[in-house]
């Protein structure tokens, strides 16, 4: 259930900021840019990015997920919804309004996938992956991939303004409170309550008394 719903308020999200005609997110720079050039959606174009980024996933011996799949499809599908329903405003406070609305939402929805715990997106893959193999930083590694995508996409004619870099700087801090909150419990291995204690009627490991187990033990 959380991952639909992250995944729904996500997409949101990218309407949103679109329609704000402040700045896009990175990624939606570049599809932005290459859905002002072929005949699909912006959607149709997401859904494709994001296919193809699955690729590049085979040489870096990533596995997708059922989220991963997921990310692929509905996100594409909702944006293309959001931008039908969603109006275009004109005036400046509503485009700020609709910025701010979109980065927000879209901390929570990104917490509330990457907490479902059902596989990152391909583009968050693309960044493990790549720094699971070279050992280079996540942060070296996440800025080259967002650098080179925003300047590919902003020479293909996609928006980048200010709402570019609010989402850059505000996004991962709005994200960090929200990860843990919105995570699902890992689940709790048989014959342990909650808290990791043995529940009634468990046997009890050999060589380990009643006395000693403690609330961590696993």
């Amino acid at each position: 259930m959380n991952l639909y719903v992250g995944l729904v308020a996500y997409g949101v999200s990218m309407a949103l900021l679109l329609h704000s005609s402040l700045g896009n997110m990175p990624w939606d720079v570049l599809h932005q840019g290459i859905a002002e050039r072929v005949p699909l959606s912006l959607g149709a174009v997401t859904v494709v990015v994001g296919a193809l980024v699955l690729l590049a996933w085979v040489p870096l011996r990533e596995r997708p997920g059922l989220g991963t799949v997921s990310n692929v499809v509905v996100i594409g599908v909702v944006v293309d919804a959001g931008l039908a329903v969603l109006p275009e405003p004109a005036a400046w406070g509503w485009r700020i309004a609709f910025a701010v609305t979109g980065i927000a939402l879209n901390a929570v929805g990104t917490a509330l996938y990457i907490g479902a715990r059902l596989g990152p997106g391909p583009r968050d893959g693309l960044m493990t992956g790549i720094v699971r193999r070279t050992g280079w930083s996540v942060r070296w590694v996440r800025t080259s991939i967002e650098v080179a995508v925003v300047a590919t996409g902003w020479a293909l004619g996609g928006t980048l303004g200010p709402a570019t870099v609010a989402y850059a700087l505000l996004v991962g801090p709005l994200v960090h409170p929200l990860l843990p909150r919105l995570t699902v419990p890992e689940p709790v291995p048989a014959g342990r309550g909650a808290r990791g204690e043995l529940s009634p009627g468990s046997p009890v490991p050999c060589g380990q008394s009643p006395a000693r187990r403690g609330p961590g033990s696993r």
